[in-house]
């Protein structure tokens, strides 16, 4: 085990920023920690890469606790703050020799890992170039080299794609999934399709609070609520709310249709049913009724960013 984080919780003077949170991670997984803004995130991260202490609980980083050795703890972990800290007038080269040498690298050592960096995070092109004249994409890249150069067992990774255009996001995303095959990888964020690309667990915390661990797909699984269907009608009618959607909303075991447009005769509606039930059976019945065309019929599975709000009581997420 990788992780150990044992009834956590963190004040601000009165305030509760982490409320009694309990989690492991494996060594060798990437574990999405996703919530909204201001749900403790951030908070968590730097108590777990001892950047501050706790109120009460443990935190234990490959068997050694936090508070009891943090030095120890330090040499295990690579840290990428959301607010990447560069001096943006070294080199690339000069940044990552400065962090070798503060975590104790030297000579041969050092100048090995400083090309194993520039190798793994793509950053040949740029070596020379001060950090200043780089892009955000590539400065995410320094950061996390930084991060990796004295070969930490684990990666805390906070908001690591934030401001980044949708190029670089797959550029660093697919940079983290090389990264998760050897190291273990926290990865904190509050977007929903950097956790459901690149983690293998996700644990949702709220409010300080954790609401949720499991798998996108057990997640997707465990909160599902009413099944759903998409459906497309093509039907010679002038208004399809009032003359296709009472008819819908008719089956049996329909709870709710949602009229998701029109395109000429062609009529759109997401159908919500009871769980457990199936009603595709009768819709088609009903269709050949009424001389409709099924032109879609699809179930439609509760995504990930449902799930999300539901258990964030729907904030907002970008």
């Amino acid at each position: 085990m990788a992780i150990a984080v044992r009834n956590l919780v963190k004040y601000y003077g009165r305030e509760k920023a982490v409320d009694d949170i309990s989690f492991d991670v494996q060594t060798g997984e990437i574990l999405g920690f996703l919530g909204p803004n201001g749900a403790g995130k951030t908070t968590t991260m730097k108590i777990i890469t001892c950047y501050m202490p706790q109120s009460s609980g443990s935190v234990e980083v490959d068997g050694i606790d936090t508070m009891a050795d943090a030095y120890e703890v330090r040499k295990k972990i690579g840290y990428l703050p959301e607010l990447n800290p560069l001096y943006l007038d070294m080199n690339v080269l000069e940044y990552l020799e400065y962090s070798a040498r503060l975590h104790g690298l030297r000579n041969a050592r050092l100048r090995q890992r400083q090309r194993e960096m520039i190798d793994v995070c793509g950053l040949g092109d740029v070596r020379h170039k001060d950090i200043g004249e780089l892009s955000k994409g590539y400065r995410q890249r320094v950061g996390l080299a930084q991060a990796m150069i004295h070969d930490p067992e684990v990666l805390i990774l906070d908001e690591p794609t934030s401001g980044l255009d949708p190029n670089q996001i797959v550029e660093i995303r697919n940079l983290i999934r090389r990264l998760g095959s050897a190291k273990t990888v926290v990865l904190s964020t509050h977007i929903l399709s950097e956790v459901q690309a690149t983690c293998d667990r996700v644990i949702i915390i709220h409010e300080g609070s954790l609401v949720a661990d499991g798998t996108p797909d057990e997640l997707q699984r465990n909160f599902q609520g009413s099944e759903s269907l998409s459906l497309e009608i093509k039907a010679p009618v002038d208004n399809a709310m009032s003359e296709l959607f009472p008819k819908l909303r008719a089956l049996p075991h329909v709870e709710s249709v949602d009229f998701r447009g029109s395109e000429g005769s062609n009529h759109r509606f997401l159908l919500h049913t009871a769980k457990g039930s199936d009603v595709r059976e009768e819709l088609f019945h009903k269709a050949v009724a009424e001389r409709w065309v099924l032109l879609e019929l699809s179930r439609r599975a509760t995504s990930l960013e449902e799930v999300f709000h539901k258990l964030t009581r729907s904030e907002t997420i970008q």
